[in-house]
């Protein structure tokens, strides 16, 4: 039997053999995951060669990583297949393609709610109130036909690819079940949000065959990946503060493992501070230090905290 390939835009990507190859690593190519993932990559240290958004694929230098640049909807097919060893996409992509695949880690971006949404002038108030043989349209059939017979409604599904809110003006459907983030583009088009079928967010997934293979490798990246995310909401912060106030600083800034206390050459009265502290109590810290006489108050961001 040979070895199963996938063409995508031109390019064949052919699963690892017994050979070691490059851990492949797919990433959405545009759309509301791609800047982010780009951007989490980058400060986690992964510095791409040559990437633009006109390439496929990017290799990471000094690293045998290589990045793939696939429609988010594509990369849980990919993975599942083994044509890449793991990537980020949006969950809902994972629930409605229903893959085996490994969920590694919640990134904590992307949110949305895959919801069904109704016409103001129907009056829907919920599920119960959808009429048996009503018309849905959605890009998401799979998790819409499991939503409706579970709560006992046999409706009609009119797959659709994209722009569902005005199926219902065009009179091409009676609903529609879609990606909601703010709310904002369904009242703009007159359609009220009935129910939640499932919370979104970017995920990592994983082929399972090569987890098992390589999984000290995936979970090295992954902690780089979560070592970015738990830096965004913490600040450094570096203070010299009067010896007298030490005990006031170890109760207001208890930081990952207590502040970091250095002596200050020349000076018995003063020491230098350094702790994390997150980001929304950074105002309520520099008040307090000024009120303890604090000098030369610094805050920093963090691009990586590594536990």
């Amino acid at each position: 039997m040979g070895i199963k390939t996938l063409k995508y835009g031109g390019l064949i990507v052919r699963p690892a053999t017994g050979e070691q190859m490059a851990l492949k690593l797919a990433i959405p190519n545009k759309g509301r995951l791609n800047e982010r993932t780009v951007q989490i990559l980058k400060l986690a240290g992964l510095d791409f060669e040559d990437a633009d958004e006109r390439k496929l694929y990017a290799n990471v230098k000094r690293r045998d990583i290589t990045v793939m640049f696939l429609r988010a909807a594509d990369i849980v097919r990919f993975v599942h297949s083994g044509a890449v060893d793991l990537g980020v996409t949006g969950r809902d992509l994972v629930l409605e393609a229903g893959a085996d695949v490994l969920t590694l880690h919640d990134l904590n971006y992307g949110h949305c709610r895959l919801s069904l949404a109704a016409p103001d002038a129907l009056g829907i108030q919920s599920v119960r109130d959808v009429k048996d043989g009503s018309i849905i349209a959605t890009s998401f059939p799979n998790m819409t036909r499991k939503f409706f017979a579970a709560n006992g409604k046999r409706v009609e599904i009119e797959e659709i690819s994209g722009a569902a809110e005005i199926a219902p003006h065009l009179g091409v459907a009676d609903m529609i079940v879609d990606l909601v983030s703010s709310g904002s583009t369904l009242k703009m088009n007159h359609l009220k949000e009935v129910a939640v079928i499932a919370e979104s967010q970017a995920v990592i997934i994983a082929n399972r065959k090569a987890y098992a293979e390589r999984q000290e490798e995936m979970d090295e990246l992954v902690a780089a990946i979560r070592s970015v995310l738990d830096a965004e909401n913490k600040k450094y912060l570096m203070a010299d503060v009067p010896t007298a106030s030490l005990e006031e600083v170890r109760r207001f800034f208890p930081g990952i493992a207590g502040p970091t206390i250095m002596n200050i050459m020349g000076r018995d009265d003063v020491v230098a501070i350094h702790v994390v502290i997150d980001k929304d109590k950074v105002y309520d810290a520099v008040v307090r230090l000024k009120k303890m006489g604090a000098t030369g108050i610094l805050i920093t961001p963090i691009d990586r905290m590594v536990p």
